[in-house]
């Protein structure tokens, strides 16, 4: 059996330190949530992880957080795995990962299955951002629509 320690010659196959931190976000999130009493407003969780990101990633969250919510009110704002994402009926359709959650050169901007986006049998459902401009604030609105038609 292959050893787990990482001894500067052996590389770990495992998970990294950031996807272990994203786990163990999730696993409060859950706890959190089956606590009883009064629970936190998701939307002010979700502001307050979009606060705490770098200069361009809270630019793009910020922006991406008001497009949905602009363009689809349904969709509940939460945090899923620490990251920014929207839900109907409990179900993840949207979420945001910033660049510097994993510390990869781009953050970004995933549908989940229950987003109806369907068209043909194939279709995008990840995108890049490395930033926003007109023409992608207008494609993922347009996106955002038809996930929750």
């Amino acid at each position: 059996m292959a050893s787990t320690k990482n001894t500067g010659t052996e590389k770990y196959d495992g998970f990294t330190e950031e996807e272990r931190g994203a786990m163990k976000e999730r696993a409060k999130e859950l706890k959190a949530g089956a606590r009883r009493g009064p629970k936190p407003d998701p939307e002010v969780e979700v502001l307050a992880k979009i606060a705490e990101m770098s200069d361009s990633d809270r630019a793009i969250g910020e922006r991406l957080h008001a497009l949905i919510r602009a363009n689809a009110p349904m969709l509940q704002p939460k945090l899923w795995y620490g990251m920014p994402a929207y839900a109907r009926d409990g179900k993840i359709v949207c979420h945001f990962v910033c660049a510097g959650k994993f510390k990869t050169r781009y953050a970004t901007f995933a549908f989940s299955d229950e987003a109806n986006l369907d068209d043909g049998t194939m279709w995008p459902n990840s995108f890049a951002l490395t930033t926003l401009d007109a023409a992608a604030e207008k494609r993922i609105a347009a996106l955002v629509k038809q996930a929750v038609s």
